[in-house]
């Protein structure tokens, strides 16, 4: 994974939690992670394993990402613009 990330010019960084802490703890940035599964889970082709090649699987990915930024873009275009 760290070799697509460098292809693309991102750096990974991998968030642990340390052992000394108990309890919740907020991780930095954890949280951008796990909102963005929770609205590419909200399809139900991506909840479950229904296709029979992880291709397929990983289109449904792309696909609900684009329904997603989609809905951004058009609601950031309805909004007034501020002068």
């Amino acid at each position: 994974m760290s070799k697509q990330a460098s292809a693309y010019g991102r750096a990974l960084e991998i968030v642990k939690r340390s052992d000394d802490m108990t309890g919740f703890v907020v991780l930095p940035r954890r949280w951008v992670v796990e909102r963005t599964l929770s609205w590419i889970f909200q399809r139900r082709r991506c909840v479950r394993d229904y296709e029979r090649l992880p291709e397929h699987h990983e289109a449904m990915v792309h696909w609900s990402m684009i329904i997603l930024m989609r809905r951004r873009l058009a609601r950031a275009d309805s909004r007034p613009s501020s002068k």
